[in-house]
């Protein structure tokens, strides 16, 4: 290779000869993985540079306008003392970084604001924007898009950016889902009639099922008396009423290892193996549980969330089975909540009984899926008997990924230190990475008192075939998941791989690359069944001749007649409510007996429902 020739670096820091040509996929010198770096380069005023190139101290090629390639992707990249204002509203809204780009950096310069995470495939290429795809998709992802731009709507005008949302040219999608490439300031502020405005150019593509009431909407939101909760309501309703069309159906598969380095498992999955479809919970959830405490109280933690949320839920789908109309994703999202904070105490009351304190406490992460078979009441009369959400709970740094041929999505983000110094605006991510406790969790299940903890829900709907996977980070550490998914994903959905086999060669690989940790991971197959459907660069899935796979267009399971689950669920209720009011700790010490009865109450209902 010429010295004078272009050159990417390997990210190996060990690499004593790190220069490779920009075509190669693996450094010639060690084999490590070329990362080819995209970025999103917003310079100051309206001048670009030029395509073709090398700006930043010849750090960066820019080989499209406003896209950059890093060359150095293995060095930190430049950070001004003073985080300028306009990188405020990106690190503030981390929490959506499913569809929004983050702050990889500045140029030397220190104006040149450079975005990662930006809508642009592994060689660069921007994906189509809402407007180019509308038209090439079917009814329900055209909805689906439009719900995820309404729920954008808030977080983004609190920080002064909704305006983002109403440039045909910055909304991309990807899959599924919404992505936006940078975030603009809101000259004025924007309204509900401007978001109708940018959907009322997308009607004349929208499907014929849905192009009469995406219209009603439009009209409603023109009207300032028309509430954000009333618009939300109507969309979500139309939402359901056409992911409930949809036929389909899940698998699911568990599997636990102990590690390289350890000597006990501290997690904890549900289900294990290839569950028993008589189980009235599968396959609709799954859990993953890491952990913490050391032996004797990790792994004491995390079977007892797993355990203590079984019966809960179960109960939660009973009472959701009698409601006569949709329950709405918030209440929906409060209701997982107070179940997770019943779980969070059960913990932190069995330290407190064993006098644990400070670091001693056991606790666990939590990421759990749950697969809500709301019956939808459509506008024409019509019952569909599931509406194909999944709500994702998380708590800690287990994650949740969903998984198609074309696309890796990180569903969940990390309850950790990192994560923290970015949504509070005071560090970037790759910044607040070289913290000595970055990877340290910010909270935990069981580690203390339930009022205090704020779990992770988020509403993803099964509108296309792909793989759900829950993980411990012994599994996601070091990009693993990243790096490998494309094979897996291949394995499952091309070549029809057993489920079983693939989560032992996902277990295999971290025992070989991290290998230092305890490794789980549940994966839930999804399969769809659309006779209309159409969808960008959507392959026919092979036919699948594995163990049974479960429809979830049945009936919910009859569950209700058991008394037993719904007084466990009021004593639930309770006992959030109770929590909300002051906390289990304070009612502890106002009325320590009280409190103790319905504690040995609420433990007697769990021994009895529990295995």
């Amino acid at each position: 290779m010429s010295r004078f020739e272009l050159k990417i670096y390997c990210t190996n820091p060990r690499c004593d000869r790190p220069g490779n040509r920009l075509e190669d996929t693996h450094c010639a010198n060690c084999n490590t993985s070329i990362t080819y770096r995209y970025l999103w380069a917003i310079e100051k005023g309206d001048t670009h540079s030029p395509v073709g190139s090398i700006v930043g101290k010849s750090r960066y090629r820019v080989v499209a306008p406003q896209i950059w390639l890093d060359l150095q992707p293995g060095l930190m990249p430049h950070r001004p003392a003073e985080l300028p204002p306009a990188s405020l509203p990106y690190l503030r809204l981390y929490s959506h970084r499913l569809h929004l780009p983050e702050v990889y950096g500045f140029c030397d310069d220190g104006e040149t604001l450079l975005l990662e995470n930006g809508p642009f495939d592994a060689k660069g290429t921007p994906y189509l924007t809402l407007l180019q795809a509308f038209g090439q998709t079917n009814a329900v992802r055209q909805v689906y898009w439009l719900w995820q731009m309404l729920e954008l709507w808030e977080p983004l005008l609190e920080w002064q950016v909704a305006s983002s949302l109403l440039d045909p040219n910055v909304v991309h999608v990807h899959d599924w889902r919404i992505r936006l490439r940078e975030l603009r300031s809101d000259e004025t502020e924007p309204t509900l009639s401007n978001l109708a405005s940018v959907w009322s150019e997308l009607l004349p593509e929208a499907r014929s099922s849905i192009a009469q009431p995406i219209q009603e909407l439009c009209v409603q939101m023109h009207d300032p008396k028309v509430s954000l909760d009333k618009i939300r309501t109507d969309l979500n309703q139309l939402l359901l009423e056409q992911s409930g069309q949809l036929s389909v159906g899940l698998q699911v598969f568990g599997a636990t290892d102990v590690g390289k380095s350890r000597e006990h498992n501290e997690d904890t999955c549900f289900p294990l193996g290839f569950p028993p479809m008589q189980d009235d919970l599968l396959p609709r959830l799954s859990i993953v549980c890491d952990g913490i405490g050391g032996h004797e109280g990790g792994e004491v933690a995390s079977h007892m969330a797993v355990q203590s949320l079984k019966p809960q839920i179960k109960a939660f789908l009973a009472e959701l089975a009698e409601q006569p109309a949709i329950v709405s994703p918030e209440i929906i999202g409060e209701q997982l909540s107070a179940i997770v904070r019943v779980v969070n105490n059960l913990i932190s009351t069995q330290n407190d009984t064993q006098n644990r304190s400070d670091r001693r406490r056991m606790g666990t992460t939590l990421v759990m899926a749950l697969q809500l078979p709301q019956r939808v009441r459509c506008t024409n009369g019509t019952v569909l008997s599931n509406s194909n959400e999944v709500y994702l709970v998380n708590v800690g740094d287990s994650r949740a990924y969903w998984i198609t041929p074309r696309g890796l999505h990180q569903l969940s983000v990390d309850d950790d230190v990192s994560v923290r110094e970015v949504r509070t605006g005071r560090s970037i991510y790759r910044e607040a990475l070289q913290r000595p406790d970055a990877g340290a969790l910010t909270q935990a299940l069981g580690t203390r008192d339930g009022e205090l903890l704020r779990p992770t829900v988020t509403r993803f709907l099964i509108e296309d075939e792909g793989l759900l996977l829950l993980c411990s980070d012994g599994l996601s550490d070091h990009d693993l998941v990243e790096s490998s998914w494309t094979e897996f994903a291949e394995q499952v959905m091309r070549q029809g791989v057993t489920l079983d086999v693939a989560a032992q060669g996902w277990v295999d690989l971290a025992n070989e690359k991290n290998g230092s940790d305890n490794i789980s991971l549940v994966l839930t197959r999804c399969q769809v069944s659309d006779p209309t459907r159409k969808v960008l660069q959507i392959a026919q899935p092979p036919e699948v001749v594995e163990s049974p796979i479960a429809s979830i267009d049945d009936p919910i399971p009859e569950v209700t007649p058991k008394k037993k689950g719904k007084a466990l669920w009021l004593w639930i209720l309770l006992l959030f409510l109770v929590g909300g009011l002051g906390g289990a700790a304070g009612w502890a010490v106002v009325d320590p007996s009280g409190f103790g009865q319905l504690r040995d109450r609420i433990t007697t209902q769990l021994r009895r429902e529990l295995p």
